[in-house]
């Protein structure tokens, strides 16, 4: 058994683990390993918003454009396509990218067939909304789990294996224990999420400064390969406790902490959907979602359901990635979004 935090991310810890040393985990679980060459990565979420289906293919050929712009030279190493339908009744589509060398990332961005795209005034004018939200995070500011060790999705995909069985799972405390940051800072966030361009209520353009040590947690489920009992398991007594528990952090999350919570599911490029889906949570701090994590009634049935059937899962495949960034390495600009969208909810406006 081995430690969550990889070799060459060791250093003496100023703050202890929240287990003794002896501690033995419940059920094996690993994590995602990388190489010393990987110092920071780009988890890129791109939208496509839109109402009522008159304006479902506009998106869907929206969708489609983004994701074939993935593929020009320094595109993402990985992405996927998903759906969701967020608690003001808008369909949302996301292409989600993860990039190893953030230097590719800014090559690419700045490729003229993605940045006129972006930047033409056909965004304003074309009836729907659209937003991305960027955050680069350095290789002690995230971690994984993962409840099986081959193809791992999100920014497994683009790290070089997978550990052998970890130490730093199955307690309350143990997301924080793998983050490598986490032996010597409290990953503390500062500032508040500001409007530093456009305003939300009139729509256009809007874009808005993040803070340090905001948290962004993606919590998976694929269940295309189970069998019919473990899908009956998933379907019928995973699925509605998790369900419920991101509803209600979908509607009543603010309060919390939690500046936006999209529950999606995968599709593919004619908007069908897929047997897997996964929850992405954007979170003042990793204390205000340790605090939901450990307390709420939401989250303690969620964590309970897993705990009764971890170990007799083996074709459905879970997982979790969680991430924190510098202010500087964060990017939230929405276009003709409605004002409830992602950031824009909890973000100060500009003061004059």
């Amino acid at each position: 058994m081995e430690s969550a935090i990889d070799k060459h991310l060791k250093c003496p810890r100023t703050l202890s683990r929240r287990v003794p040393d002896e501690y033995q985990p419940p059920f094996p679980m690993w994590v995602g390993r990388a190489d010393e060459r990987l110092e920071q990565v780009v988890m890129g979420y791109w939208g496509v918003q839109y109402r009522g289906e008159d304006q479902r293919e506009a998106a869907l050929r929206a969708m489609r454009h983004i994701a074939a712009s993935l593929s020009l030279p320094d595109g993402p190493l990985s992405h996927d396509l998903t759906h969701h339908t967020d608690n003001s009744g808008y369909d949302n589509l996301m292409i989600v990218g993860y990039w190893k060398d953030p230097a590719a990332y800014c090559r690419w961005l700045r490729t003229p067939e993605v940045i006129e795209w972006w930047s033409s005034e056909d965004r304003l004018s074309d009836g729907l909304g659209y937003f991305r939200e960027i955050v680069a995070p350095r290789a002690e500011q995230f971690e994984t789990l993962y409840g099986f060790r081959d193809e791992l999705p999100g920014v497994g995909a683009v790290m070089d294996t997978i550990s052998d069985d970890i130490e730093e799972h199955g307690y309350w405390g143990s997301m924080r224990d793998r983050f490598p940051i986490s032996q010597t800072d409290w990953m503390v966030p500062s500032g508040e999420l500001t409007v530093i361009a456009g305003d939300p209520a009139t729509g256009g353009r809007v874009v808005v400064q993040g803070h340090d040590n905001v948290a962004l947690i993606r919590s998976g489920q694929d269940w295309a390969d189970a069998g019919e009992e473990e899908r009956s398991l998933y379907l019928n007594e995973i699925l509605p406790t998790l369900q419920a528990g991101m509803d209600f952090l979908r509607d009543n999350g603010k309060d919390l902490g939690c500046y936006s919570n999209r529950f999606v599911n995968y599709i593919d490029l004619d908007g069908n959907f897929l047997n897997l889906s996964y929850n992405i949570g954007h979170w003042r701090s990793l204390e205000k979602l340790e605090r939901w994590a450990e307390s709420h009634p939401t989250h303690l049935r969620i964590f309970v359901t897993f705990f009764r059937v971890a170990t007799s899962l083996s074709k459905l495949r879970l997982y979790h990635e969680v991430s924190v960034s510098d202010a500087k390495d964060q990017v939230f600009e929405y276009i003709n979004c409605h004002p409830q969208t992602g950031m824009l909810r909890d973000a100060a406006p500009t003061k004059t």
